[in-house]
């Protein structure tokens, strides 16, 4: 059986096996990194892959073992920064979101899984890469302990007030994990270790910064302002659709309404709040993925300067956090 292995991962190896040589018939084998079960729960991460499916949100999955899982295949490409800023494309991206955070919206909801995520790493960079004599790890320009339980008790009191809904969040979407398929016109998501229920604001902030790629990270690329109020219209739209329903509507499939767009109305108020929301929420996924690279950096054998990534996300969040703190949500 051939294989190819992708190298785009920077937490699990992945392979491709097939027989097929256009890979129609391919299924992918996904081993775990060194230490990642610090990071992911894999009993979370199973149970979410399967609701998923169950929504037609994700692939199928045939099993998995103590180190990995395998899942089909889907064809398609793995979206690029030029991708994600393609109105065409990131309509198909804000939509498919709202699919998945409409997802069991109704009935009792969990507590966002954000501020325990957020203690967890932040514990794990304190215990295990505290200064210890023999090996004073913790790199020089890397904010203190003490600053960062400051930060973080100061996010969890502003950001838990800004009335974002909680729903079922992909918690990671970086641009390799969305997949669009031409010949379909869709895009699905992939890897769902970070999924669980969270802050509706937290997973499209997160995806914001994301635009500004991972190995060669450029925050020029983070959208404009007038390109999110494009991409929270159609997400709102499609939301709103799923969540509300609406005459004409019985599906809510997000795809049938796009020959109606009076159907279901954003406000402007909405929009502006929601802008508001998602701009603030992204300096936690700044903190989460600065904290994650540190813990990387100790424990992972992946060929990837986790180090210089961490620092360039807690060299951002400083930077955007004077200026989304002005931002205010419309009376």
């Amino acid at each position: 059986v051939p294989t190819q292995l992708f190298t785009d991962g920077i937490t699990n190896k992945l392979v491709a096996c097939y027989t097929d040589e256009g890979m129609a018939d391919a299924l992918l084998v996904r081993v775990y990194g060194r230490k990642t079960e610090l990071l992911v729960d894999r009993e979370t991460e199973l149970r979410n892959f399967q609701v998923l499916r169950a929504h037609g949100c994700a692939p199928d999955l045939y099993c998995a073992f103590q180190n990995g899982l395998c899942y089909q295949f889907l064809p398609g490409i793995a979206l690029g920064p030029d991708h994600v800023r393609d109105p065409h494309i990131f309509r198909l991206v804000a939509r498919e979101m709202a699919r998945v955070h409409a997802i069991h919206a109704n009935g009792n909801l969990p507590r966002p899984i954000l501020w325990q995520k957020l203690h967890k790493y932040l514990s794990l960079v304190k215990t295990e890469l505290s200064p210890k004599v023999s090996n004073p790890r913790l790199p020089q320009d890397v904010p203190s302990p003490e600053a960062l339980e400051q930060e973080l008790a100061w996010m969890e009191e502003t950001l838990s007030q800004l009335g974002s809904p909680v729903v079922l969040c992909h918690n990671d979407l970086l641009c390799k994990n969305i997949i669009y398929d031409r010949t379909r016109e869709r895009v699905r998501f992939i890897d769902y270790e970070y999924t669980g229920y969270n802050y509706q604001a937290f997973d499209i902030g997160n995806h914001f910064n994301e635009f500004a790629g991972v190995k060669e990270v450029d925050y020029g690329l983070y959208p404009s302002k007038e390109m999110q109020l494009q991409w929270l219209h159609s997400y709102l739209q499609a939301y709103k659709e799923l969540t509300q329903g609406h005459p004409g509507d019985t599906q809510g499939h997000p795809g049938d309404t796009q020959g109606h767009p009076g159907d279901t109305q954003v406000s402007k108020e909405e929009l502006e709040t929601l802008y508001v929301q998602v701009n603030k929420f992204s300096l936690a996924s700044h903190f989460l993925w600065a904290c994650w690279g540190l813990i990387q950096h100790k424990y992972s054998t992946i060929d990837f300067n986790f180090l210089r990534y961490a620092k360039l996300r807690f060299k951002q969040y400083f930077k955007m956090k004077p200026v989304v703190t002005a931002l205010q949500v419309p009376k």
